[in-house]
Formats: C-alpha cells, structure tokens, sequence
C-alpha cells in the first residue's frame, strides 16, 4: 500500500478521470521542428507518462503568428499538428496518462524580433522584460485570436487529445492583460467594468466547448494573484475570476499559478523560494470553488508535501513541471514508498536557462529531452565487466562513478578531500543556496547503492591508477588568483598578477565558502565571469553580517541570471541585505586596506580605503596534470572541469557519457 494514498487516488475531471493525482503541467520544450511536435517530443512526453504521471498539458502553443517570443513555439492553429497530436496520444494513452493541448497568447509579454509581426496587447503598455511598444488589437484581430483559440480546440479534437487547457489569463499573457486593470485601458466593449473584461475569456472558452464537445476536457489555467503589480489583480480578484468562469458550467476544472512578468520569481521560484510557496492562494480559490477540481503548483517537490496538500483539502490535483523533469520516475518511486531515490529538483532553473539557446535540460538529469537515447531503460549492461577508477568526487566524477557501476564496473572513486560534493558542496554552505546539496546528496546515495568504492582524502596518483583497466579523471579546478579581468587578455599568459592580488587578504571564493579565508568587517568581490559564483558569496558574506560590494567589469552584476530568470530575485534579496554594486570597473591594485579601481570606459581610477578583504572570482584553471600524466599508460578519458573549467550541467552530462563509454 502506498503511504499517500490521496495522491494516488484516481480523479474524475469532466468526461475523463485521471488514474492519480500527479498532473504534469505544460512547459517550453524547444524540441519544436517547423512549428510542430517532432520525435523529440513523443519520447520526452512518453517518458513522463511511463513514470507515472496522471495527467500532461503540453507546452503552450500559439494560436496565432504574432505570439512567437522565439522559434521553438507549435502552432495550434494549423492542422498540420494533428497527425502528430496522434501519435503523442497514442504514446501517453499506452501509460494510462490523459493529454491536453494548451493553446495560448503572450501578448504584450514577447517581441516582434522573431516573427517581425506587431506585439499584440487591450492597450499599447510595453511589458517589463521585452519593453516593446505593443499595437492594441482592433475588433478585427480579437476575431483573429478567438478563430485561432477555436481552430486549435479543433484539432486537439481531431488529433485524439483527451482536451483543452485555454492559456493566456495566468502569467500576465494576453487574456491576463485584458482581465486587469492595469493593462486593460480600453473603452469598448473589451474595457472598463468586470463584465467588459471578461468577455474575451468567456467567448474563447465557450467556442472551445462547442468544438471539443461534452467528451473532452476543457480546463483553464488562472493566477491565484499577480503579484507585487501595481493596479494588477489580486487573489480576492482572480476568487471571483474563477467563480464567474466556473459558473458558466463550461469547464471541467482550473489550473492556478502565479505572477506575470513585473516579478517571474512568482511565476517559476528559483531556490531559495519554499516549496509550495504558492498554495495559500490555490487554497482560497479552492475553498470558493468546492465543486470543481482544482490543480496547485508551485515547488511541490516531495510525495509528503502534495500528500499534505490533498489531505488538507488545499487543492484536488498536484501539479508539477521542474519536479518531473528532474525525475520523471517521481510518482512510480512514490507509489512504490521509495521517495528516497527520487533525483531531487533543486531549483536551480537550469532548465529555464537551458532552453533560451537549446533544448530542454536539467541540471542532474542527463536524458531530459534524449529520453531515447539517455531515458529510463536505456542503460546496458557492459560486455565484459572493468576495474574503473574515477579520481575526483566532484559531481562529473560522483556522475561517471555511478553510470558505471550501475553497468556492471568494479568502480574505485578516490576523492583527495575528506568529504565528496566537489564545488557544489561549498556553494552550497550558503544557507541560500543549501538546497543545491541535493545534487551530490543524491549521487552519493546512489554510488553507495551501486556498490562503489570510495577512498576519501586520497590524492590519487598515476601509480595508484596502474591496476586498473580505465580511468576516469575528474579532477576538477581551481580558481585562479592573477586578478586580471578578460579584458587583458595578454596579462593572461605572461605570468604577472595584479599588483597585490597575492596579498594575505585576497582570497578566491573556494577558500571563503571552504572556511579558509579570515576576513574583517568590509570585502569587495570583484567577479569577471557574470555568472552565479559571485553572488551566492556575497550573500553569504552578507549573511554573516559583513559589508559587501560587488564589483565587475560589466555592465551589470550577475547577467547569467537573466536565463535562470532569477535575477530581479537575487537582486532583490542580497540588495535588501545590503550588498552593494560597482559595476563597469576593473581591480587595478590592491594595496593593504586600500582598493584600486578603474573605469572600464574612461579608465578614471578610484581608490576605496579601509577594504578588509578582496575575494577573487575571475574563473578557474582546469587540473590536468594527472591526465596526462596517465596518457600512454592506462587508458583514460577525461571529463568536466579538468577538461574546461564550466558548470554543473556540463560536469554531470559528461560523467553519464563516461560512465557509458567505457
């Protein structure tokens, strides 16, 4: 017997019931080919629906050209996706999953840049992030949009999907944009009352009833509030919105989420946003609506947590999209009372990152979007079992050692620390970021079922490494110290520093997190790279009651967060905990207490005085010595930072391909 046995209850939504209550809910892919599903798709949905999963909306798909924010995007309204919703379906029905499509419009939220059409929008008001001066819809074009929403519903019904998700009222999409006041201005019939600005929804969703009949599902998808939005709707305002809809008795259940684009951290929350963050509003519009299933999301990431929430009555469905990329096995382990060998979903939103320049990917799941190569059931057994080393118990090398001990190896893992986790392990000592632990907890889980042996605090060296068939060196990085942003790229290569950087109070952040670094009241960060290291160490310096400024070269702190979305978060977070910025300066010097900057544009120095500390995050070089070192002498591969210095993705995928490899 199961130990949530709500969460594994069927559901009757409509016409259809759902064999649990684990509902995957829809998100960008970027497997899209032409416009359409491709094979890509049937194998990444299918993967889910094998795993256990009750019910899959599919990525939102435009019903008209003008909501294309990039290439990757289905285009719901031609009949082209019909032949490959059948074959999804036939997929995901094998597994006793139910299907839904999810036409949408962004509206306001995208720009013209891809399709070199108008941004659609109630009222010419740019959004946030595209900042792009939107066209107001005539009557002419709202019929465009509702003929696009009705011709989408067709196909989903012709293309055998068990119903309709109508899209576009959540997340400040289109439908959203002409439900608030905020960004609603008009004077027609479209604008000003309750009334006037629910009537596109309300004839949107009506026409798609009509065309997918009482058979089929049809749902929509709302916000429990907008969020910290000025004039936007709140959850009392978003109680009545799902009262008007649902007592039209046209739909069969409602899907609340969060947040538009004023704030994206309500809309998909990076770590350190709680799990369930979202589910006091889902709970107050469930209790409006005690008739009707409602679906929660919102970081429900443990079997114990939506067990909770379905006991309590918070919700009738648990909808998740990060948790189930992350393992798409989740509600199989679950069923199984094997919650301790689910791959955890850490927040980190490398899966958002991902797919602005690729395909889907998670950031410890290597066969996210390759189920057919990389996905459950595709590992085979060696033909003829190895004594494998791995040297290194960082994630690439916790990754290698698993994948080939779980395909018959006598794997040795020797790690030169008295603690496996690598990097990721010293990131994650900042409270922030403390759930990233669970990359390397996992693995480390998974290697001591898998039988692997490990030897902590050993440095391995080549003659250790002689007796064995292959060996595998992840060996890692170090950061380095010459405190030279990329801009003096000659200053790289010709052995000098810049002057001070080896002074007694310059540290790397390695040392800050590992414990190292003795630092007094006030430490400037100077980071080089744009990416996250910078701030996961100011945050925590800041933490621990230190004044900190970071400095960097750009033009602004941290930009890789903008593909992690998570950037107006941590702005927000460390900002309020007083760490300050410098940006478009480099380090000239650094002088006992005394730090040299300079303008990057203007080359105008300033001079800081009474700076305690200067912590260096200006990349890593790769440790390579043992690699070659073994070149003729044992067959060896190496993999991860020891290769070139990069992120936690790249180190993990490479340990999966290794440990298949050999």
């Amino acid at each position: 017997m199961s130990d949530y046995p709500n969460l594994f209850s069927p559901m009757r939504i409509g016409p259809k019931t759902a064999k649990n209550r684990v509902w995957m809910t829809a998100h960008s892919t970027q497997l899209v080919k032409d416009h359409n599903f491709s094979d890509a798709h049937v194998h990444y949905y299918a993967e889910r629906a094998r795993g256990g999963v009750g019910v899959i909306t599919m990525e939102a798909m435009a019903v008209h050209p003008t909501t294309q924010p990039y290439k990757g995007k289905i285009f719901a309204f031609e009949r082209a996706v019909v032949e490959n919703y059948r074959k999804l379906a036939a997929a995901v029905h094998e597994h006793g999953c139910l299907l839904l499509a999810q036409p949408w419009h962004r509206g306001r939220e995208t720009s013209g840049t891809v399709n070199r059409l108008p941004v659609w929008a109630p009222s010419s008001v740019p959004c946030t992030v595209y900042r792009e001066m939107p066209h107001v819809l005539t009557q002419a074009e709202i019929d465009e949009l509702i003929n696009g929403y009705v011709l989408a519903a067709r196909y989903a019904a012709e293309g055998g999907l068990d119903g309709v998700e109508v899209h576009g009222l959540a997340h400040g999409y289109l439908l959203g944009q002409f439900l608030s006041p905020a960004t609603n201005h008009r004077e027609d019939q479209y604008g000003g009352s309750f009334e006037n600005r629910l009537r596109l929804i309300l004839d949107i969703i009506r026409r798609t009833r009509d065309e997918v009949g009482p058979d089929r599902i049809v749902g929509v998808r709302i916000n429990g509030t907008d969020g910290d939005v000025p004039g936007g709707l709140t959850n009392a305002d978003w109680t009545e919105i799902a009262k008007a809809i649902t007592d039209t008795g046209l739909v069969d259940y409602v899907s609340v989420t969060a947040g538009t684009y004023a704030e994206r951290m309500n809309i998909y929350g990076a770590t350190p946003q709680p799990a369930g963050f979202q589910l006091q509003d889902t709970a107050r519009i469930k209790a409006a609506l005690p008739d009707i299933p409602v679906v929660a999301v919102g970081r429900i990431n443990t079997p114990e947590i939506a067990e909770a929430l379905l006991e309590r009555g918070d919700a009738d469905m648990v909808g998740m999209t990060r948790t189930l990329i992350a393992d798409p096995e989740w509600p199989n382990k679950a069923m199984r009372n094997q919650a301790t060998t689910i791959r955890p979903c850490v927040g980190s939103n490398w899966c958002l990152a991902s797919i602005v320049n690729s395909p889907l990917a998670c950031i410890h799941n290597p066969a996210v979007a390759r189920e057919a190569e990389l996905g459950v059931g595709t590992l085979k057994q060696a033909p003829a079992g190895k004594r494998v080393a791995v040297v290194g118990g960082g994630p690439a090398g916790l990754r290698a050692a698993l994948t080939a001990a779980q395909r018959g190896h006598s794997v040795t893992l020797f790690e030169q620390q008295s603690e496996l986790g690598g990097q990721v392990a010293l990131m994650a000592r900042s409270e922030t970021y403390a759930e990233w632990q669970g990359i390397t907890d996992w693995l480390i889980s998974q290697i001591a079922e898998a039988r692997v042996e490990v030897k902590l605090s050993h440095r391995a060296e080549a003659d250790d490494l002689t007796g064995f068939d292959e060996v595998v060196v992840a060996t890692g990085s170090t950061p380095l110290k010459h405190g030279w942003s990329s801009l003096r790229p000659s200053s790289w290569g010709d052995g000098t520093i810049v002057p001070g950087a080896d002074q007694w109070n310059v540290y790397s952040i390695n040392e800050v997190m590992a414990g190292k670094a003795e630092l007094g009241p006030t430490v400037f960060v100077f980071d080089d790279t744009g990416a996250r290291q910078a701030v996961v160490v100011a945050e925590h310096l800041a933490d621990l009651r230190h004044k900190v400024t970071i400095v960097t070269r750009l033009p602004q702190v941290a930009p890789d967060l903008e593909a992690s979305r998570d950037l107006q978060a941590t702005y927000r977070r460390i900002r309020n905990k007083g760490v300050k910025f410098v940006t478009d300066h480099e380090l000239v010097s650094v002088d006992e207490d005394t730090v040299t900057l300079a303008d990057v544009w203007t080359g105008e120095s300033t001079a800081y005085e009474d700076v305690d500390a200067v912590v260096l995050s200006t990349g890593n070089k790769a440790e390579d010595a043992l690699f070659h070192a073994l070149q003729g002498v044992v067959p060896v591969r190496a993999i991860g930072d020891s290769v070139s210095p990069r992120r936690v993705f790249n180190a993990i995928w490479e340990g999966e391909l290794a440990g298949r490899e050999i």
